[in-house]
């Protein structure tokens, strides 16, 4: 059965949207025994591009979300922020680009790169394809893990949300490798991980533009939370690759999701829905641009060209 899915408004200061943050994880009857020493945050830092894009989480997100932890299950915890690299990406420059390195100096808590930690290979089977991950022994390992993902869509998924953030945890930073079969990467990662809870954040969402929601989503099931917040953006979610695979794969069901705090809709009128038309032609002009930039500057690539 699904599972409860909270929404709740938070406005722009930072004890708003902490309390939006614990409003939206108590909602959802979120339980964990007092036996917690270790802490991982995982957000979404895809790229340098900050979180007022609507690309990458904000860290106050994550600011509330730590405060709210440490509350429930005490001052001296364990608490790592993790990200890992990416082909057009270097977690240490993210950190500190994206705010994230005054975030761990303000609530003393510490930066960890994914791609530097001791990996396990796990395979899973996934459509009847073998797949193969190198995964974080940190992730496998942790007691408490919560996934902080960002509310946006996306090219190759339509929409990428709590589901699609475990993918940014796979250790090897050429996770180009996977894109063949993307949808099938994505639900695979997520049999193996599995965090505790996700907080979402929707201060500002990408659409066809960044626009302001103001909204803190938050679930112990990842795929309710998509299941959500592709309605949210606009798609229809049996229409989602990546959730309808996961359903064949009882990694989740749309049965039993419900929505509890602010009416969906409200945020739905909001969003700015991307027409397909305009998408596929606006993305052309985006690669030429990417390309003939590249060849110019030489400089990295930006993920986008990942999916070429």
């Amino acid at each position: 059965m699904g599972s409860k899915v909270s929404l709740v408004k938070a406005r722009g200061t930072e004890k708003d949207i902490k309390r939006s943050v614990s409003r939206a994880v108590e909602l959802v009857d979120f339980k964990r025994d007092n036996n917690i020493g270790s802490v991982v945050f995982k957000p979404n830092l895809c790229y340098y591009w900050d979180a007022y894009t609507g690309c990458t989480t904000d860290p106050r997100v994550v600011a509330g979300a730590v405060d709210f932890v440490r509350e429930s299950w005490g001052s001296d915890l364990d608490i790592k922020i993790a990200e890992a690299d990416a082909t057009a990406m270097r977690t240490k420059y993210a950190f500190r680009i994206l705010g994230y390195e005054k975030l761990a100096k303000e609530k003393n808590v510490e930066l960890f790169n994914l791609s530097r930690d001791e990996a396990e290979e796990r395979a899973v089977s996934v459509n009847g394809r073998e797949i193969k991950f190198k995964v974080p022994r940190l992730l496998l390992e942790s007691d408490l893990f919560v996934n902080v993902p960002k509310l946006k869509v996306m090219r190759e998924t339509r929409i990428t949300c709590a589901m699609k953030n475990m993918f940014g945890c796979i250790s090897s930073p050429r996770k180009i490798v996977y894109h063949p079969f993307l949808n099938e990467a994505i639900v695979g990662i997520n049999k193996i991980l599995r965090p505790h809870i996700t907080i979402v954040d929707g201060l500002i969402a990408l659409g066809s533009f960044p626009a302001r929601l103001d909204l803190i989503m938050a679930s112990t099931d990842p795929f309710s939370v998509d299941w959500v917040a592709s309605q949210i953006m606009g798609y229809d979610p049996d229409k989602i690759g990546f959730l309808r695979l996961a359903m064949r794969e009882k990694l989740g069901m749309s049965d039993g999701i419900s929505t509890c705090g602010e009416n969906a809709a409200v945020f739905k009128e909001r969003f700015p829905r991307k027409k397909p038309v305009f998408e596929k032609w606006s993305w052309k002009a985006q690669l030429g641009l990417l390309r003939l930039y590249h060849r110019i500057t030489g400089d990295i690539v930006p993920p986008a060209l990942e999916d070429m």
